[in-house]
């Protein structure tokens, strides 16, 4: 028996691919886009039995190829550019792909595991996986707002097998550098650092407490164990908010980007990390204007409320932006 994970050359995909692997798990189809081919770099640590491209795969499935011999089904693949302003792309990419694979999935009582998003909260202050509570600011939130919307009616009539939904908050971690702007903050930080000594962050950086911005920032990590531990639980099922619980500063993650570089560059991991004043007293933070384009369509603060996720039996605890950041910077310099 087979397990598929659509977007496996992305960046959760990837992640998730190699946290089958370690566990042993390696008939693995992964299915993909490889338009953009820099992204199968991901997978060349990985161990898989086959790869489809993403238009050949779902005419597989609609044709039966696959009947009988899936186990599971974790699909993370969608454009995820929430700067895309092609709603046709968008709704077919993201929302009909998804329905004819969770349709698939029910006929064959196939795990269904997908990729939702916190997007489809909006400007929302509170993020409980309620109705009342949604109100996606583009259509890329929309998009799985709308699949979110379709997999709630299927759930209320007691589907024949499980059907999970993670609302990802910011995530961020190994295997990102294909996203291009839509790369994580510390991603991008980390670039800067390196070619300009200083990382640049919009005001408001501070904190929400200063009319400014945080966010949920989750480790990629934390992201491929809460699949897993899913993947081991076939009976629960539901929609789950994806974060770490906790919002951040976007300082916050500039801070432990520039202490991971310092400490990289020192060789040494015994070296005190520098504290937002210092590095703003010694000129390697600095502030820039907001920018017009993304006033508006921009989440100013996000926290994942994990009361949900905590209640399905999901207990370990989740990387803070200082753990997780220092961990992936110790991964990003060891591939420099």
């Amino acid at each position: 028996m087979y397990t598929i994970v659509t977007g496996a050359a992305g960046f959760i995909g990837s992640n998730i691919v190699k946290a089958l692997n370690a566990r042993g798990v390696t008939k693995i189809i992964a299915v993909d886009n490889l338009t953009k081919a820099d992204k199968f770099k991901n997978l060349i640590d990985c161990e898989i039995a086959d790869y489809l491209d993403k238009n050949d795969f779902i005419a597989r499935i609609q044709a039966g190829h696959f009947d009988g011999e899936v186990d599971a089904i974790l699909h993370e693949g969608a454009c995820s550019d929430t700067m895309e302003t092609d709603g046709r792309y968008m709704m077919e990419n993201n929302f009909r792909y998804s329905t004819i694979l969770l349709d698939w999935c029910q006929d064959q009582d196939v795990q269904f595991l997908y990729a939702s998003s916190a997007a489809t909260y909006g400007g929302s202050n509170v993020f409980k996986e309620e109705r009342q509570y949604e109100g996606p600011l583009n259509v890329y939130g929309y998009s799985k707002f709308l699949f979110d919307q379709i997999v709630r009616q299927r759930l209320a009539k007691d589907p024949s097998s499980q059907i999970v939904g993670f609302r990802y908050f910011n995530v961020y971690g190994p295997r990102e550098y294909h996203k291009g702007r839509m790369a994580s903050v510390a991603f991008h930080n980390f670039n800067q650092f390196r070619a300009e000594g200083k990382v640049k962050l919009f005001e408001g950086s501070h904190g929400y407490e200063n009319g400014g911005q945080m966010r949920d920032f989750v480790f990629v990590g934390d992201v491929a164990k809460v699949n897993l531990f899913f993947l081991d639980h076939p009976e629960k099922s539901g929609i789950f908010n994806l974060g770490s619980g906790r919002a951040q500063s976007f300082n916050d993650v500039a801070v432990a980007t520039v202490n991971g570089c310092l400490q990289a560059k020192s060789g040494t991991e015994n070296q005190a990390p520098l504290t937002l004043a210092e590095l703003r007293n010694q000129g390697l933070l600095e502030y820039t204007a907001f920018p017009e384009a993304l006033k508006g369509k921009y989440q100013a603060f996000t926290q994942a409320d994990l009361t949900r996720l905590r209640a399905a039996g999901y207990e370990a605890p989740m990387a803070s932006v200082e753990e997780g950041v220092a961990e992936y910077m110790e991964w990003l310099h060891a591939r420099v």
